[in-house]
């Protein structure tokens, strides 16, 4: 009896030890199966994995190679928003007025949209962002002011951020198309358009433009694009300057399609922002004397008229991670950067993040983040660090909302149809990043013993496509949420 409690107690010790060297060989092979495969042949393969739970390193590949990340620099974005900020924080834009009403209704002054960094100020994903809905309370507020016409005109003032919307290392192919818009201090409809396109007859005709959206742009778009393969998707590329009111389309749109609809990046949104209001207040029957122009200067005595706002930042950075959205995370770059050094810039938010890694007491070697989004080709990291990352977050009050901003794989954003299979008791929590020649995923794992993991894997410079990667490195992550 003696000799068969004893077995029995060595079994409860050491077989979960044993299963879990068996997880990581087996982690182990998967992650050699893929680093050995012709198409990595020249590439870089990383992966790291950290136990929260028991405060160990579980796994680590390459980890301290430095990798370009993608948009996992996301990921230090809104966990810094989060704390900075806080779940409830909202952008504020303000529209105030300067002069004098008369009585009969005039205004003898100009009206003023004063941006706050707001990236869903007009946006079309929500009814109460859409460029009408903001209108409309700005109308409602001047009718309530008594105005009944402006003898003077619209002026914007983005002047929270600084005037260069772009990031120096973004690439040229990029910042034509709406994921390279850049973003101002008065961001409006998240600073892109929409194209309509109408496909050739056959393959190869030249495809027309429909329409363009919002109504009222002043733009001219030079369309290359042509007639391609049916179910072939959006490839159309569209290249321009932030200050130029010219687009060029080149690509192909589906010979299937109908009103086929392209995004692409928006110039001078502020300026936008105010010729569009102006045409809208004219059209609702407050005429404005003068064209909408900048505020290169602001008066001191401003009324304010209302100020609008933006919807909470956790449901701001739930969206930027969960659709990887580039404007999002550049404006909650850029505001940070406002809010901790007075201007809002890349190099100010860069300086915000890089203070936050100090203040995580993260070893910050092998890291070099340039921009909010992940754009930029000179962003590194190593997976080490990235996991490191996530387990200090863990620590934190704001985790549980950081958390819950990446997408749960499985059901959300990118990752819906990620992880088929997986055991319902075990959750992935996920952020993606891609780019041309990059494949990255990071996260966070509650396993079916209830245990916290945290994970980094980034393949670099492979040969084959990136959903065949993307699959590779599911292989990997798989593994990993499997782990006991």
């Amino acid at each position: 009896m003696k000799h068969f409690f004893l077995i029995l107690v060595f079994s409860v010790l050491i077989a979960p030890q044993m299963a879990s060297a068996q997880n990581t060989m087996a982690l182990a092979k998967t992650v050699s199966d893929i680093a050995n495969d012709d198409a990595m042949k020249h590439a870089t393969l990383a992966v790291s994995v950290y136990n929260i739970s028991k405060k160990s390193q579980v796994y680590a590949y390459n980890a301290q190679r430095s990798v370009i990340p993608a948009s996992l620099t996301k990921l230090f974005t809104t966990a810094l928003g989060f704390e900075k900020l806080g779940k409830n924080f909202r952008f504020r834009t303000t529209l105030a007025y300067s002069g004098e009403i008369e009585k009969n209704g005039t205004l003898r002054g100009d009206l003023y949209i004063i941006g706050g960094g707001d990236p869903l100020l007009g946006s079309y994903r929500y009814r109460q962002t859409l460029p009408d809905s903001v209108f409309a309370a700005w109308h409602k507020a001047v009718v309530a002011a008594g105005i009944k016409a402006v003898d003077g005109r619209v002026y914007y003032d983005a002047s929270i951020f600084d005037n260069h919307p772009l990031h120096d290392n973004w690439q040229w192919g990029d910042i034509g198309n709406y994921y390279g818009s850049g973003v101002c201090g008065l961001n409006f409809h998240e600073n892109m358009f929409f194209i309509h396109f109408n496909p050739g007859g056959k393959l190869g005709y030249p495809a027309s433009v429909e329409r363009m959206e919002p109504r009222g742009l002043n733009l001219h778009v030079i369309n290359e694009v042509t007639t391609g393969a049916a179910k072939s998707g959006d490839q159309v590329v569209v290249y321009g300057e932030p200050a130029s009111t010219i687009r060029v389309c080149t690509g192909t749109v589906p010979i299937d399609s109908k009103n086929f609809s392209v995004r692409a990046s928006l110039p001078k949104p502020a300026q936008v922002c105010a010729d569009l209001f102006t045409v809208y207040l004219r059209n609702h029957k407050v005429m404005v004397s003068g064209a909408a122009s900048e505020a290169l200067r602001r008066p001191s005595n401003l009324v304010t008229l209302v100020e609008y706002t933006s919807p909470t930042y956790y449901v701001i950075a739930q969206y930027t991670n969960i659709n990887s959205n580039n404007t999002y995370a550049e404006s909650i770059h850029r505001y940070l950067g406002y809010k901790m050094y007075g201007l809002g810039s890349s190099t100010n938010g860069a300086k915000a993040v890089s203070d936050y890694i100090q203040r995580l007491r993260l070893d910050p070697s092998g890291v070099a983040l340039e921009d909010g989004c992940g754009l930029s080709v000179r962003n590194r990291v190593t997976t080490e660090f990235v996991s490191r990352f996530l387990a200090e977050v863990a620590k934190t009050n704001y985790y549980d909302d950081f958390k819950k901003s990446l997408a749960l794989a499985g059901e959300q954003g990118t990752v819906r149809n990620m992880l088929g299979g997986l055991p319902s008791n075990v959750k992935v929590r996920v952020k993606t990043g891609s780019m041309t020649g990059v494949r990255a995923f990071a996260g966070y794992v509650t396993t079916a013993r209830g245990e916290q993991l945290c994970f980094s894997v980034i393949a670099n410079d492979y040969t084959c496509t990136g959903s065949q990667m993307r699959t590779k490195l599911e292989k990997i992550i798989m593994k990993i949420a499997t782990m006991e």
